[in-house]
């Protein structure tokens, strides 16, 4: 396919080209193996406590393989965050900072029907031509057609409409692609995660990142702690959202400027 390319050879004017006319785009060779396995590893223990708590509370049947809200001081997420794979891309794409919504993974295994196999879309509102989020995927694990590659109906980010199922897999490309790989797509692009035929295991990871004024799915300065945020470095900080939070109350909300929740330069 045309939207593919080497992480290294990396190029905003092709980026530029590209998502307008596909809304995604592939980066194969962009994370090293020993990190790969690193994240791969932390996924076990994280799903055997979101998986008790989708299951205690009574919505477990379709999010079978799902995890949410990986952002934690332990395991990989902080780590990866702050390596700002496709930075530039995404900056340029947002037009300035941008902060992290979400950050997730699917473990994707035979004859499970999880709700990310929908024919669905990340951003609840159709934005056109106004950017205001863009999502991420790393393959940790090759994506094939037999494994569950995901489907990305190009050219559907210019689009308000759902397609009807017939016509989405008929025309839907599929994101086949090595183990490593970066893929970073519009939130206005209709895609849907494809079913695993094989035995073997196919994870990922999803995420979505926004112009730092949009809501995010938790509270991550919140959730990890304002102290802890005290000693991160400034570009985690940036990602994070602890330069865009919302005061809780006036004494948060009255302070000079270096001091106040929402900093310059957030949109």
């Amino acid at each position: 396919m045309k939207n593919k390319f080497n992480y290294s050879d990396a190029d905003l004017a092709v980026f530029d080209q590209v998502m307008d006319e596909y809304g995604w785009i592939i980066y194969e060779d962009a994370l090293d193996d020993a990190f790969i396995d690193e994240i791969r590893d932390s996924l076990v223990p994280a799903y055997d406590v979101r998986r008790k708590i989708q299951i205690a509370n009574g919505i477990g049947d379709n999010m079978n393989g799902t995890l949410h809200h990986l952002v934690e001081r332990e395991r990989f997420s902080l780590k990866f965050l702050e390596r700002k794979y496709c930075a530039d891309q995404m900056t340029h794409f947002l037009k300035g900072n941008y902060i992290i919504n979400s950050l997730g993974a699917v473990i994707n295994l035979k004859d499970e029907k999880p709700y990310v196999q929908n024919i669905h879309r990340d951003i609840r509102s159709f934005t056109g031509d106004f950017k205001v989020m863009i999502q991420m995927m790393i393959t940790l694990d090759e994506f094939t057609a037999e494994n569950g590659s995901t489907y990305f109906l190009s050219g559907s980010h210019k689009k308000d409409d759902k397609p009807e199922s017939d016509f989405f897999y008929q025309n839907a490309d599929r994101a086949n692609t090595k183990k490593g790989s970066i893929i970073l797509f519009d939130s206005n692009l209709w895609h849907a995660a494809g079913k695993n035929y094989t035995d073997a295991t196919r994870r990922t990871l999803t995420m979505a990142f926004t112009k730092p004024f949009f809501k995010q799915q938790l509270d991550y300065p919140r959730f990890l702690g304002y102290e802890f945020g005290e000693g991160l470095s400034d570009d985690l900080r940036q990602i994070l959202g602890y330069k865009s939070r919302v005061p809780e109350n006036l004494d948060e909300y009255y302070q000079p400027v270096e001091k106040r929740m929402y900093q310059p330069g957030q949109g």
